[in-house]
């Protein structure tokens, strides 16, 4: 067997497979090495599942928008049922600061065409029966948003892409990558070689340590979330509830009802937690759970199976890094999901494969804008 391929992909994640799907579809030579036994084993079997287009910059939007349509679309074309839900997103306001942030933002969501609009305070009450309305301004909605398993979904892209001719090492670490003018040669692991006409950079919370192989500062600094899912129920409300308000301890806070009728729900820590362990703690179920209850008093009858901790590998802006480097010809970073690989995934494996076969658009260019490896990093994702 050769050890020589068009493409090589470090990490079997979120965004790895589906890269690998499109590239082999393509039908380039590909091989993905990860170090764990099996695709999806780091952070994929974390996520929680939801899909959402609804961001602050178009880069996100477009990417998103097109991975709903292949989440959406997974059923019909390749037969795998991956409980895809078009539940929905909803941001509710409960005070004038969020209600206006998010109707300005709104205008620019509509300029990228984004189908979202706002609702009513007694709108959304019917969405989400039994919401607390007090102080209750009203909320965004958009129903394309949707969740699917992480479970199966990383299954469903893994397996067709070993189809489409893709190979995989499982178990088997980078050690080393050797360059020779200003090209990546040779990807050295702890059980083989192999060269490679580009290589791929989709490591998720290790891209860096990858990145140091090749010089390359990549600004990604895992910080840990905990999540938790509930006993299935018959469906009592729709849309996935993102609490926007900050607490002392936590920022954020979001939940929704799958496919399955279990309710998953997340928080987001304040300030990070950095270098920590992925136990989860004792701490997130009493803190979440309260500011859930008081939300949505309806939650309070559900019991709580399990919960866990994972990464989100950070960048300072909260956005990805994606795209072609100065320093080496065939090095492509697709990194820096900040939580949301999940959902860039497919959007970003079909950017990334038009990128190694020169099909890039004009779109492309302007969505590639926003990933800019050498940016500035000032800004901000208002919706990461």
């Amino acid at each position: 067997m050769s050890n020589n391929y068009d493409v090589i992909i470090i990490g079997a994640g979120s965004v790895g497979v589906p890269s690998a799907l499109s590239l082999a579809n393509k039908k380039l030579s590909v091989l993905v090495i990860d170090s764990l036994p099996s695709p999806g084993q780091g952070e994929n079997k974390k996520a929680i599942g939801g899909i959402r287009a609804t961001h602050s910059d178009k880069g996100k939007i477009r990417i998103s928008q097109r991975s709903i349509e292949i989440f959406s679309t997974w059923k019909e074309k390749y037969g795998d049922d991956i409980n895809w839900l078009s539940n929905g997103y909803s941001y509710p306001a409960y005070n004038e600061h969020d209600e206006q942030m998010l109707k300005e933002l709104l205008k620019i969501q509509h300029s990228f065409g984004l189908n979202i609009d706002w609702l009513s305070p007694e709108d959304y009450a019917e969405l989400v029966p039994g919401i607390n309305k007090n102080n209750l301004r009203g909320s965004t909605y958009s129903p394309e948003d949707g969740s699917a398993s992480p479970l199966l979904s990383i299954n469903a892209f893994y397996f067709q892409s070993k189809k489409a001719g893709a190979e995989y090492k499982f178990g088997e670490t980078v050690t080393e990558i050797k360059t020779s003018n200003n090209k990546i040669i040779e990807i050295v692991t702890d059980k083989g070689r192999y060269s490679c006409g580009y290589l791929i950079n989709c490591a998720g919370s290790f891209a860096a340590k990858i990145g140091k192989m090749l010089n390359l500062n990549l600004p990604v600094e895992p910080d840990y979330h905990e999540g938790g899912i509930t006993e299935p129920v018959k469906r009592f409300f729709g849309p996935m509830v993102v609490d926007m308000r900050p607490q002392p301890d936590s920022k954020n806070y979001y939940f929704y009802q799958n496919a399955e009728g279990q309710v998953i729900f997340c928080i987001t820590p304040n300030p990070p937690i950095l270098h920590n362990s992925l136990e989860s703690t004792s701490v997130f179920l009493p803190q979440v759970a309260k500011r859930m209850v008081d939300l949505y008093p309806r939650l309070g009858l559900l019991k709580v199976r399990r919960t866990w901790r994972g990464r989100y590998p950070m960048t300072p802006d909260g956005f990805p890094i994606v795209g072609k480097v100065k320093e080496y010809d065939n090095y492509i970073n697709n990194i820096g999901m900040c939580g949301q690989g999940f959902m860039l995934g497919p959007g970003l494996g079909e950017l990334v494969q038009r990128l190694v076969t020169d099909e890039i658009t004009d779109e492309d260019v302007e969505v590639l804008k926003s990933f800019d490896f050498y940016r500035d990093f000032s800004g901000m994702e208002k919706f990461k």
